[in-house]
């Protein structure tokens, strides 16, 4: 896909970004994601490419824009599929806490896995573990390959997951293996991410939402990294959703391949409040503000920084950005 096409996103995401930042700490996590949507879909459509919605925020009877389905783009561009969370935190953000972003991930047309809203069991790893341990494996075997694979002992090994109700027996194997465990009160994207960038995360498990599964694996193309998911349906209505969307079975172990194909995938995210990867939105003096955005092209791993100053109009209840 054309390297304008990523500009175009960053500028999407950057508008949704400051879009919902302004909704930071006000304990309102609807009106900052109802923000965030409204700037992406409204930029959407001046984008050369020809775009369908395969992530959103919703079926088309649940979500008002930006729906599985959706068209987005003006018609005059390539064909491709777009998984969009214009806000991935929203309690994060209505509580002032960090790694709130706004993000996009776009490939060639068929290639993003249609993703229903439901959890998804995963393992993300950087390049040094890519392609040698599996999803099948207890995570007591799966900790003893990853130690032996990177010459680090269990001890200096750290692990992330988040901090869940469900997750408690597999906190516990992992305390009882010894590793150091990174708890994450949010942020199921970035989570997975920093497994694969310079930081003292090692892996990434537990289960997350699918849709944020595929966002994160396109990332963790770009890398050099690896996500295996296995969707996890529990009533009869999720095997429905899931067969709608093209599984034939929900159970499978998915890989690269199946969650974003083998096309070049492009990855674009932008900092609403500060976290590990990328700084949150920042208003300076004189009706100005900085975005700090990240780029990623898997067709040459190509990871760049995007740091942005905008004039703002309005006020920050209600910003519009006169570039726009």
């Amino acid at each position: 896909m054309e390297r304008h096409i990523a500009l175009e996103l960053a500028r999407i995401t950057e508008a949704a970004a400051l879009e919902a930042a302004c909704w930071t700490g006000r304990g309102d996590k609807h009106s900052a994601d109802e923000a965030a949507t409204a700037a992406i879909r409204r930029l959407f459509h001046s984008v050369d490419m020809d775009g369908t919605v395969v992530i959103g925020e919703g079926e088309m009877d649940e979500a008002p824009m930006l729906y599985i389905g959706e068209k987005v783009g003006n018609r005059r561009g390539p064909r491709i599929d777009i998984a969009v969370d214009p806000l991935e935190g929203t309690e994060t953000v209505a509580n002032g806490l960090n790694n709130a972003i706004s993000v996009i991930a776009a490939a060639p047309e068929g290639n993003l896995l249609h993703a229903p809203d439901i959890y998804m069991a995963k393992l993300a790893v950087g390049p040094a573990l890519a392609g040698r341990l599996s999803l099948n494996d207890t995570i007591g075997v799966t900790l003893s390959k990853a130690s032996e694979i990177l010459h680090k002992p269990l001890s200096d090994m750290t692990v992330s997951i988040l901090d869940r109700v469900r997750h408690r027996e597999m906190i516990a194997a992992l305390r009882e293996a010894g590793v150091r465990i990174k708890l994450l009160g949010h942020g199921d994207v970035m989570g997975a991410i920093e497994a694969a960038v310079e930081s003292e995360v090692d892996m990434y498990v537990g289960s997350g939402g699918a849709p944020e599964g595929v966002l994160a694996a396109a990332a963790l193309k770009c890398l050099g990294g690896e996500m295996q998911g296995r969707l996890m349906p529990d009533t009869s209505e999720d095997f429905d959703r899931c067969r709608r969307m093209g599984m034939e079975d929900p159970h499978k172990l998915l890989n690269m391949e199946d969650m974003v194909g083998r096309g070049n995938v492009l990855f674009v995210a932008t900092g609403v409040t500060s976290g590990d990867l990328l700084s949150g939105v920042r208003y300076l003096p004189n009706r100005k503000a900085e975005t700090h955005s990240v780029i990623m092209h898997s067709s040459n791993r190509t990871v760049s920084y995007l740091r942005t100053i905008h004039h703002l109009t309005g006020t920050r209840d209600n910003i519009t950005e006169a570039a726009m």
